[in-house]
């Protein structure tokens, strides 16, 4: 089984984080390959990244040539799965969702652990078009920017300070909310004393399940194959704003 994994960003270092992770979850004979972005924003943190990492994700699935079996969408409360879902033939699994619905099978309410508080609403929205927003009791940022989660140490003092709040807010489970924090389950579980869910690992473990039962994306109606069309997807130095 062949899994790809794109990252959100344009910082390959995470990619290379993401894809241990992964591999770390998925099972024998399941192979990863992340991928990168050529374009795009370099950490993704907030609506404008958001929208324009969505775009490059997409882009980035659309020029890609090896074949695969299924996608994992490592941007935590981040846009374009739906699309991915509509462009590719294979199950597309998010990162977002698949930590919230294995949350939810572990306790009646879970708590987002995620970087800067910028990101809360965003990732609120997310789980609320998932379907999985009610459970949440409380999405809480660590006030770390992505790029700065290469500090593992700094990372767990202000995940555990930040878990504290969603633990007072009744989250009886915590998710991982940032790609970047995958492998921080491990040092923390124990200390927190409730399941600690990575997405990309719990992305990882639905996808299989997906291709191994055989089950593809549903064509019957939202997420149709796209109609037929032309459509420019941009070239470099044309339509720059001011915006960096």
């Amino acid at each position: 089984m062949r899994i790809v994994v794109t990252n959100c960003n344009t910082t390959q270092e995470m990619t290379e984080e993401i894809v241990r992770g992964a591999r770390a979850a998925a099972g024998p004979g399941t192979t990863v390959t992340g991928l990168t972005p050529a374009w795009g924003p370099e950490s993704a943190e907030g609506w404008l990244d958001s929208y324009l990492s969505a775009a490059a994700v997409l882009d980035t699935l659309r020029t890609y040539e090896e074949p695969y079996d299924a996608v994992v969408m490592a941007g935590f409360g981040e846009h374009g799965r739906e699309g991915a879902r509509e462009l590719v033939d294979v199950p597309v699994v998010d990162i977002t969702e698949a930590a919230a619905h294995l949350a939810c099978l572990l306790g009646r309410r879970y708590g987002v652990v995620t970087t800067l508080e910028r990101s809360c609403g965003q990732i609120e929205d997310s789980l609320e078009a998932a379907g999985v927003g009610r459970n949440c009791a409380a999405v809480v940022g660590t006030g770390l920017g992505v790029l700065d989660l290469d500090d593992s140490d700094r990372t767990t003092r202000a995940f555990l300070v930040a878990a504290q709040r969603a633990r007072d807010a009744g989250a009886e489970v915590l998710v991982l909310g940032c790609a970047g924090m995958t492998g921080l389950q491990r040092v923390v579980g124990e200390k927190l004393g409730v399941p600690v869910v990575d997405g990309v690992g719990a992305a990882v473990k639905l996808a299989e399940s997906l291709v191994s039962m055989g089950l593809m994306t549903s064509r019957a109606g939202s997420y149709a194959k796209p109609l037929v069309k032309r459509r420019d997807w941009g070239r470099p130095g044309v339509g720059r704003g001011a915006v960096s």
